[in-house]
């Protein structure tokens, strides 16, 4: 794994500070993204690509959780971490998680050099949490608790409802991100905790309704 993201990483440029050799730069191709199609104008008879603004508007309608994805980037100088809420299940054998993040991600290469990472579920009480791996440049880690993940050593943050320890497997193209593929080396989550929610751009709490408490007795 650790060689895969050390393809990636020379793509992007920045495979000399892997501690890379020349058996290294013999290796096959990278993990990232070919290169992207040349853009051509729309045709008069053509129908124009969806407006990003309406993109953004119709698919936050669409309510998901929200996680941390952190990994132990030892070659960089410590633990790394980004805010993502395009994250789900993938396979359930072998166990397959994913997760989207932008190509132009600055935390991504890192987590592609360490090869492995952990996505940490975020509870409903955590939108400060979430804001704060959100923002580029900063520390995100000042202040903040955490323990390594038991196989990979991936920071996994304190309070946490549940987290999920994982190896890179795989990463495709998808337009302006990459999905990565993680394959679950371990898990785990507490007995209660509800989920912090991202909905029409802006966080929110699960309520449980009256309906579904009674299927539940």
């Amino acid at each position: 794994m650790a060689a895969t993201a050390v393809r990636y990483l020379r793509s992007t440029g920045t495979a000399g500070t892997a501690g890379t050799g020349g058996a290294a730069a013999a290796a096959g191709p990278p993990y990232g993204a070919p290169p992207r199609p040349a853009l051509r104008a729309v045709g008069e008879d053509e129908r124009p690509p969806v407006a990003p603004a309406e993109f953004r508007r119709v698919l936050g309608h669409f309510a998901s959780g929200v996680t941390v994805v952190t990994a132990h980037d030892e070659a960089g100088g410590g633990p790394a971490g980004l805010a993502c809420q395009s994250f789900a299940s993938l396979s359930l054998d072998p166990p397959l998680v994913v997760f989207m993040v932008a190509r132009t991600s600055a935390t991504w290469p890192r987590i592609a050099r360490a090869g492995a990472f952990c996505v940490n579920v975020l509870g409903a009480h955590q939108d400060a949490l979430c804001r704060a791996f959100a923002v580029s440049g900063a520390d995100k880690f000042a202040g903040v608790a955490h323990t390594p993940a038991p196989v990979t050593g991936s920071p996994r943050l304190a309070s946490v409802p549940a987290w999920i320890d994982c190896t890179i497997s795989a990463v495709h193209t998808g337009g302006d991100h990459l999905i990565v593929v993680g394959r679950v080396e371990a898990l785990g989550a507490a007995e209660d905790g509800d989920p912090l929610l991202f909905h029409r751009g802006r966080f929110g709490r699960f309520e449980r309704s009256e309906r579904s408490e009674r299927s539940e007795a």
